[in-house]
């Protein structure tokens, strides 16, 4: 996991890392754990995947359950997701977190034979909710 101050090149040096390993036949997932989302985004030409919150409460309205491709996506060999969180002001980015967490362990995440697994945490949260 890599954690700290926003925009010193937490999620750059994520996304180019996954990358490296990936093409050095690693089985890499890159987990995006900011509310922003952006973790993602420089592997997905530019674009956010979507998040594991904002997919679960729309499954969840449906009556469906979340399969994992629903929340995790694959691109030049990096398995790549967003856990998400609550919009700003709305509520503790930690609990977005925690959610996530819990549904990846639902879905089987230790099942899944990845190599690395890379988190990207940001590093101010003032609510708590990583402590």
């Amino acid at each position: 996991a890599i954690y700290g101050k926003g925009g010193i090149g937490k999620s750059f040096t994520l996304a180019n890392l996954s990358y490296m390993m990936a093409q050095q036949g690693k089985k890499v997932l890159l987990i995006g754990c900011d509310p922003k989302s952006d973790t993602t985004s420089l592997l997905f030409g530019g674009r956010a995947c979507p998040t594991i919150i904002e997919t679960s409460s729309k499954k969840k309205l449906a009556g469906e359950a979340v399969a994992i491709g629903d929340v995790c996506f694959k691109r030049d060999g990096v398995y790549a997701m967003e856990l998400g969180g609550p919009e700003v002001g709305r509520g503790c980015g930690g609990r977005g977190i925690i959610h996530g967490f819990e549904l990846l362990e639902k879905l089987g995440f230790h099942d899944w034979g990845f190599d690395y697994v890379l988190l990207d945490f940001l590093g101010d949260v003032v609510c708590g909710g990583f402590a």
